[in-house]
C-alpha cells in the first residue's frame, strides 16, 4: 500500500489492487470520499471528483509515483 497527503487530500493505492487502475481518496480528517480512476480521471461508482483533485493525481503521473 502506498500514501501520499497532499491540498488536502488523502490517496491510497494498493499494489495488485483490482482494475480500473484507481486511488482510494480521503479527506484530511480521514473521511472516505471515494475511488478515482487514474487512467480516465473520473470517478468510480457515480461518484465526481473535484478538479483540484484531478491535478493532485495528475502531479502525481507526472512524478512517476502512479
Amino acid at each position: 500500500m502506498a500514501r501520499v497527503r497532499r491540498y488536502g487530500y488523502i490517496l491510497e493505492w494498493y499494489l495488485g489492487d483490482h482494475v480500473p487502475r484507481h486511488v482510494h481518496v480521503f479527506d484530511r480528517k480521514g473521511t472516505f470520499l471515494g475511488r478515482l480512476d487514474v487512467n480516465r480521471l473520473t470517478g468510480v461508482e457515480g461518484w465526481t471528483p473535484d478538479r483540484r483533485l484531478v491535478r493532485f493525481v495528475e502531479e502525481l503521473r507526472c512524478e512517476g509515483r502512479l
